[in-house]
């Protein structure tokens, strides 16, 4: 049956161009590119989003309404109906108002800037605002290659202009923007980023970093062997575990170790702001590494992020590219201990709930201090221990072998004597950390000693002669792992770049051996 003429040409009239935005919304710590479209057709008057999206969207309907219309814009008597694709996944953030607002304002219009993101919270008066999300969602975007030019919140530009290859055009009031789609007078905008402290050049890349220590390794009495594995451990970024009586200087040795970690490259200065406006923090990008130190009472959920329907990043993210500081180490709980294995083997941590599952990058030092104890008196000498020898069993139990074989450096410490003084300082240890950080880079390193796999360890872990003979006697002699070999090399290595070798020697796998954990 033919169709009718006349029906058909008004079918045709009714037929309205679909607009599109591009914007993005974030999915765990990943952003997702989103295609925002728009249409307008005959009908009883309405305004709808649809596409899986959150509460925060829908409520954009009536920011945008108020914005529209304190800017005079008088709505069309039609339905309007906005998709956000694709609509397999749940949207969130107020960001998408913008896009929304100028789909609206330019139904009559062509838009055509398919490679221009779109992101800004509206106010009622129509004034552009930023949102917590909007750092996180451009820098993955960035990081995925998908994004060149971006319409942004001019009070956003801040913290924005720390993303370099991204050219900007920022806006203060939704008629600039309406003024921008149309492609009148505004050109974008691609500022140069600068960091606070020194830098280094190498192969063509910065590293960042400060010389500043309000907490000195000076004030630190006595204890040198603990002072000398700290310097280790800053300059491989390796794990690092402290054990010894109250009071001894476990805590202010951890304190002191964030102020001489290596420097830092632009990239991990934005990965580690990116995780700080995800916990709703405002970074001030500044080159010094994170430090975190939960208590001992902190849960599951806090240390390594959780949630019922939407994943949120822990402790362990927010010390991505820091530090990582438990006290008092046996008194976490168990699930936490052995669930803290997986970030220090593989450096990520894998978030699964019924609504989402997150995976996050988790790239940090992880320090910690122990009482011998429960008392804390076993190595006293001053003082007597009240703990049975179950009591200790059961204490040194909530260790367990797999979680201390991801640790490579094991220190006792000595007791505090009434002569003893500081002996070095934070700035002549700082020196020596990227001293040792250079070598590590000129050497083709991409990660430092303390992060190398395997296959980087045969690589960059060379014994000589007398070095390998050392290895071979101590795998016989204390039954070495695999796992404890390459942290042996690891040790090793940074020990040899310290004092600028380019081969381990004897003498440094011995003494990488000395920090060996002793099983009792």
């Amino acid at each position: 049956m033919s169709e009718n003429p006349v029906q058909t040409e008004e079918l045709i009239e009714e037929r309205v161009a679909i607009n599109t935005i591009a914007s993005a919304t974030l999915e765990g710590v990943t952003a997702r590119p989103i295609t925002v479209e728009a249409t307008f057709t005959k009908g009883l008057p309405g305004f709808s989003v649809v596409g899986l999206a959150g509460n925060d969207i829908q409520e954009a309907r009536e920011r945008v309404k108020a914005a529209l219309i304190t800017n005079g814009f008088v709505f069309p008597p039609l339905k309007i109906t906005v998709n956000l694709a694709p609509s397999d996944y749940r949207k969130s953030g107020t960001h998408f108002d913008l896009p929304i607002a100028l789909l609206i304002a330019l139904n009559k219009e062509s838009i055509d800037q398919e490679d221009l993101y779109v992101f800004g919270e509206l106010g009622l008066d129509g004034r552009v605002k930023s949102s917590s999300q909007l750092f996180p969602l451009i820098l993955s975007l960035r990081q995925q290659g998908v994004i060149r030019r971006a319409v942004v919140p001019r009070e956003a530009m801040a913290y924005l202009s720390h993303i370099p290859g991204i050219e900007y055009w920022p806006v203060e009031t939704l008629q600039e923007a309406i003024g921008l789609m149309k492609g009148t007078g505004m050109e974008g905008e691609k500022p140069e980023s600068a960091y606070e402290g020194e830098s280094l050049q190498i192969g063509g890349k910065s590293y960042y970093y400060l010389r500043e220590y309000p907490e000195d390794f000076s004030e630190v009495k006595g204890q040198e062997v603990a002072k000398r594995a700290a310097l280790v451990a800053a300059a491989g970024m390796h794990n690092f575990l402290m054990e010894g009586s109250p009071g001894c200087g476990k805590s202010m040795i951890a304190k002191r170790l964030r102020h001489i970690l290596p420097p830092v490259s632009e990239e991990e200065i934005l990965a580690i702001a990116k995780h700080q406006f995800l916990d709703g923090q405002i970074p001030d990008f500044q080159p010094r590494r994170p430090y975190r130190a939960p208590h001992h009472t902190a849960t599951s959920a806090s240390i390594f992020g959780g949630g019922s329907n939407t994943a949120k990043i822990g402790e362990v993210a927010l010390a991505h590219h820091g530090q990582l500081f438990f006290d008092e180490l046996p008194h976490f709980s168990k699930n936490v201990l052995e669930a803290l294995r997986e970030p220090l083997q593989d450096r990520r941590v894998h978030i699964a709930r019924v609504h989402s599952k997150v995976s996050y990058e988790a790239d940090f030092m992880f320090v910690a201090a122990m009482n011998p104890c429960p008392c804390g008196n076993l190595l006293a000498q001053s003082r007597v221990c009240r703990c049975s020898e179950a009591e200790i069993k059961r204490y040194r139990n909530r260790l367990s072998d797999p979680f201390l074989d991801r640790i490579d450096l094991f220190v006792t410490m000595q007791e505090v004597e009434a002569g003893d003084r500081g002996s070095v300082d934070s700035a002549t240890m700082h020196r020596q950390v990227i001293e040792a950080f250079l070598r590590q880079k000129e050497r083709g390193q991409e990660r430092l000693n303390g992060k190398l796999n395997e296959a980087e360890v045969e690589r960059y872990c060379v014994l000589d002669e007398e070095a390998q003979k050392v290895l071979e006697q101590a795998i016989t002699r204390f039954a070495l792992s695999q796992r404890s070999i390459v942290s042996l090399k690891k040790v090793a290595r940074t020990l040899a770049d310290l004092v600028g070798f380019e081969m381990i020697g004897r003498k440094e796998l011995l003494e990488a051996l000395s920090y060996r954990r002793r099983r009792k």
